[in-house]
Order: C-alpha cells, then sequence, then structure tokens
C-alpha cells in the first residue's frame, strides 16, 4: 500500500508501469536500456478514491487523463530506471495529494461606500481636467 493522506491509501497493484525508451541523455547506453516509465492510474475505477477527490483529480491531470478515466505519466528525467520510477510515484502522490485540498467558497463582496465616493471624485476630477483642455466652442 502506498499512503498518500491519512485517509487515502493506495494499492500497489492499481499502478500499472511500463518501461520504455527514453529520449534525453545517456550517450549510447540510451539506445540500449529501457530506462522511461510510464505509469499508468485508473482514476475512474479507483475504489480508494472518494468522489470528490477524483473529480478535482480529473480536473488538475488536464490533458494528462484519458478519455477512459486513466491517468498517464511519464518519467525520463534521470538516466536510471529506478529513479525514474519513484519519481513519477512521487509526482502521483503530490497531484492526488493536491486534489485532496478543497477549494474555498468564494464569497461576493461589495464595493464600501468610501471606496464608491472616492471613485466618483475621481471621475469628477478627470472630467473637470479634461473640460479644461476643450478649446472655445463655437457659441463661446
Amino acid at each position: 500500500m502506498i499512503r498518500v493522506t491519512h485517509r487515502i491509501a493506495l494499492d500497489e497493484a492499481e499502478l500499472h508501469e511500463e518501461f520504455v525508451r527514453a529520449s534525453g541523455p545517456g550517450g549510447q547506453h540510451v539506445n540500449k536500456t529501457d530506462s522511461c516509465v510510464q505509469l499508468r492510474f485508473n482514476v475512474a475505477e479507483s475504489p480508494n478514491l472518494p468522489p470528490d477527490v477524483k473529480a478535482r483529480l480529473i480536473k488538475l491531470a488536464g490533458s494528462r487523463m484519458t478519455l477512459g478515466g486513466v491517468l498517464i505519466l511519464i518519467g525520463d528525467r534521470y538516466r536510471s530506471q529506478m529513479r525514474n520510477r519513484e519519481d513519477v510515484r512521487e509526482r502521483l502522490i503530490d497531484l492526488i495529494r493536491d486534489a485532496t485540498v478543497v477549494p474555498k467558497a468564494r464569497r461576493p463582496t461589495k464595493p464600501t461606500l468610501g471606496s464608491k465616493q472616492r471613485r466618483l471624485e475621481g471621475k469628477a476630477k478627470r472630467a473637470e481636467v479634461k473640460q479644461g483642455r476643450r478649446g472655445p466652442g463655437f457659441h463661446d
């Protein structure tokens, strides 16, 4: 079990890892080893995630989420397969932790009487300045 929070833990069987060839550093060695990790986690069918966390996770994942509800994370930051594997798992855990945070409800506020008066006074001063810039009209 992978502990994410005090009430959420993922079963290792839910994570599907596939190792593929990575681009990037490694020289000739990069063409021989499968050091890139593709981690797939089926968010939609996970019994360990509460429904509200699933919904926020799907929103947070964005383009990393497939239409079937599978989250795909790719790790090829390091030359070592094990370090890439650890990196991808840490990123998954961080993403799930971010999804557990309930966003604060926005309370709409109204401008204060003082701020309304200051705004109107500023508009009046500006109008006065512009009025002073006008040249004499036909009727003056």
